[in-house]
């Protein structure tokens, strides 16, 4: 029985540490060890029909830098970081996406897209530019401030994960 066991764990170590490091979120930072977020500027008003939205800038960034740090074990730093996202909100709008029989609108569409650069010094060529989109539907008849929490909160992890899985996730 004890030869048995001793067997089992031997492949068990050899399972969990013979094929490398594995990450559940399925990131792969390589060599990197920081990363850096910089602030994400708000031009969402630069793009017809989008509307400002104060801190949405800071809301934006700290929700990023929230999602790399809870799915990674880089370190965050303010510069000379061995990844660096950059970019910025370039737009952010709401829309009518359905009518009524009274020709009035029964949904509204919250659409934000984010524009972001990517420099990985580690792995050079893994940087890249891209916009990343991402919307909120809800009743016409509530108010943006009655789902605004609620409709950030979907929208910046959706975009967050496509951007990790853009920049870190190698499959």
């Amino acid at each position: 029985m004890k030869y048995l066991l001793k067997i089992g764990l031997a492949a068990l170590v050899l399972a969990l540490f013979g094929c490398g490091a594995y990450t559940f979120t399925g990131g792969d930072v390589g060599d990197a060890q920081t990363f850096q977020v910089n602030y994400f500027q708000n031009y969402a008003t630069q793009s017809p029909g989008s509307v400002f939205h104060p801190g949405l800038d800071r809301d934006y960034t700290l929700s990023l830098q929230d999602l790399i740090l809870n799915q990674t074990n880089l370190d965050l730093v303010s510069s000379n970081a061995d990844l660096v996202y950059e970019g910025e909100i370039v737009e952010y709008r709401v829309q009518p996406m359905s009518a009524t029989a009274q020709q009035r609108a029964a949904q509204n569409r919250l659409t934000m897209t984010v524009n972001v650069r990517f420099f990985n010094k580690t792995k050079e060529d893994a940087d890249f530019e891209q916009r990343f989109s991402f919307f909120f539907d809800y009743p016409a008849a509530s108010q943006l401030a009655s789902v605004r929490d609620q409709a950030h909160q979907e929208i910046f992890e959706r975009i967050n994960q496509d951007i990790f899985t853009r920049s870190l996730a190698n499959w």
